[in-house]
């Protein structure tokens, strides 16, 4: 069986999307369903514990998240607002928009949440830890905040180069498969490459 793939593409730092802040969402209908699943879809491949609409360049105010089946499994938070919170937790943390990087981040550890599910229905409740900081992490991104900006310069500037090169050597890889691919390509040597990370 093929794996299943998603029609969304999870965008990477640097996308003037994720850096906009997403109004209040008021219509919450059925044609939510099919882009929440090609959100869960695209979260797991990644792979990861959740997905904020903005990182598939959605402008809507909502996330889904998956913790396992023992924490609820699939779950969805629309226009979710943090009505209280307690203490503090360090925790090294990444994120699928700024792929490969983890940095430990002061978050509070106990936080009260309200919002809406995808029925429309009003929920709220407590959480700590690991579920606090993935609804503090999304709901940043649904404001246009990036894990880099609880980062100092340093660390920022060193994340930013480290993604850039990914992406190059990404490119790097796509024209090697695409010249394989064509015929014509084959005997010409590219005009142009990209060279990034472990190149020599």
């Amino acid at each position: 069986m093929s794996p299943v793939t998603s029609p969304y593409a999870i965008r990477i730092v640097g996308d003037p999307v994720l850096r906009q802040k997403t109004p209040e969402m008021t219509d919450i209908d059925g044609k939510m369903h099919d882009l929440v699943q090609g959100m869960f879809e695209a979260m797991y491949a990644a792979p990861g514990i959740g997905l904020a609409a903005p990182q598939v360049g959605v402008k809507e105010r909502f996330f889904v998240y998956d913790l396992g089946d023992d924490r609820g499994g699939q779950q969805v938070l629309i226009n979710p607002v943090i009505t209280g919170s307690d203490g503090e937790w360090t925790y090294e943390e990444g994120c699928l928009s700024v792929p490969g990087q983890y940095f430990e981040i002061t978050r509070p550890k106990e936080i009260e949440v309200t919002g809406r599910d995808l029925d429309d229905n009003e929920v709220s409740f407590e959480a700590d830890e690991l579920l606090a900081r993935l609804v503090q992490h999304e709901l940043d991104h649904l404001d246009g905040v990036l894990l880099l900006d609880h980062l100092d310069d340093d660390q920022a500037k060193a994340a930013k180069k480290h993604v850039r090169e990914l992406q190059m050597r990404k490119a790097n890889e796509a024209a090697d498969l695409e010249a394989l691919r064509s015929p014509s390509l084959r005997t010409e040597a590219p005009k142009k490459r990209f060279f990034g990370l472990g190149a020599k």
